[in-house]
């Protein structure tokens, strides 16, 4: 008898947290709506404190299903990847205090496809400035009223490559 009514609380718990969750849609609707959301939205997923948790469910919705991550090196040697296999190294490791704060954004929109050039930095206090910047090619398209992140390109700036600087300074 215990067992059974073990088994129907359960059950019943289970149907009426579906019932009661939101969809992936509901939670993150706002995200995708325009170009400025999602962008917003895509620093907002990797940056946080040490505590928070990390928000993959929230940064998958914002990407396509076959988005390519692609970052860089200081010698142009390039590491592509899925984003799948972006937060695997993330995961393995104690998570830090890390905030990207976007300094630049110029966007080029032609119809339903979307290239956004954007310059950051990365901080560990998101009040204090930090010399540690990059700059992100961001591509995105927009389908079944949404965008979607399909990839982005990611380097870094160095003592000899300025691109942030140089970008910054650009109209």
């Amino acid at each position: 008898m215990r067992t059974k009514l073990l088994v129907f609380s359960l059950m019943g718990l289970l149907m009426s947290s579906a019932l009661y969750s939101q969809t992936l849609d509901e939670k993150y609707t706002e995200d995708v709506k325009t170009i400025a959301t999602i962008i917003d939205a895509y620093y907002a997923v990797i940056s946080g404190a040490s505590e928070d948790p990390w928000q993959f469910e929230r940064d998958n919705y914002l990407h396509s299903d076959t988005a390519v991550i692609t970052r860089l090196d200081d010698n142009g040697k390039v590491d592509s990847h899925t984003l799948e296999a972006e937060y695997i190294p993330l995961l393995l490791l104690p998570k830090e205090d890390f905030y990207e704060k976007e300094l630049k954004r110029k966007v080029s929109q032609f119809g339903n496809m979307a290239q956004v050039w954007s310059a950051y930095e990365v901080r560990t206090k998101p009040e204090i400035a930090s010399n540690i910047r990059g700059l992100n090619s961001i591509q995105l398209h927009f389908e079944n009223g949404r965008w979607f992140i399909d990839s982005w390109t990611t380097q870094m700036e160095t003592e000899t490559n300025t691109l942030v600087t140089d970008f910054l300074k650009a109209e």
